[in-house]
């Protein structure tokens, strides 16, 4: 049964496969290379309140470099929270309220970490089961759910790449957590009243 549940689980994080660009981001070129930053933060404005997350670029460099390219392009706004489970994690950043999947900038690759975990409150990118497949899709995990981190460098065990942490607005995602699901255009947990992202801005 357990590894039932925790296939289901890890469904849950994966991305539309025929919408998943075919070849790996290159690395972009080391000016303002986010590595070399104090940790930036970023504002989520969602329709349900505020959450601020810290990224860690020295944890994952090419990942953050690529979520930020998408914040810097206001690609996140007035997309959804299209993925609810209630005590495992919320995902977004794919899906407009039409459940339509927008477009993406070339994958990225899995910088999972065996000592960076998938704690409670973290961010991380989902991705489809091809371990560098992450593009723009991430999750904030509701518990620590040490079955997604980063065991070895096999398909089955690479794991979640893990980028960043709420440090503001937790009970804002425990209320997202809340929300009522269903299915909608043959995607489930779906919540029933849609839940906004407004914005995703760097914080000032």
């Amino acid at each position: 049964m357990k590894s039932v549940i925790t296939l289901a689980a890890c469904m849950a994080l994966t991305v539309a496969a025929h919408a998943a660009p075919e070849s790996v981001a290159k690395p972009a070129p080391k000016e303002g290379d986010p590595a070399t930053m104090k940790n930036p933060a970023v504002v989520i404005e969602t329709s349900m309140g505020t959450i601020t997350a810290e990224l860690w670029p020295q944890h994952a460099p090419e990942t953050v470099r690529n979520f930020l390219m998408y914040t810097d392009d206001s690609y996140y706004d007035d997309l959804i929270f299209h993925r609810v489970i209630d005590g495992f994690m919320l995902q977004c950043g794919g899906f407009n309220e039409a459940m339509q999947q927008k477009a993406t900038k070339p994958q990225v690759k899995n910088e999972a970490k065996t000592d960076v975990p998938n704690d409670r409150g973290t961010l991380a990118m989902a991705r489809t089961t091809v371990v560098d497949s992450a593009t723009s899709q991430f999750f904030i995990n509701l518990k620590d759910n040490a079955f997604l981190d980063h065991k070895d460098d096999t398909a089955r065990g690479f794991g979640y790449c893990v980028f960043g942490k709420v440090t503001d607005g937790m009970d804002v995602v425990d209320k997202i957590a809340k929300v009522k699901t269903g299915s909608k255009n043959g995607h489930s947990d779906v919540p029933v009243e849609t839940v906004m992202i407004k914005s995703i801005k760097r914080a000032e």
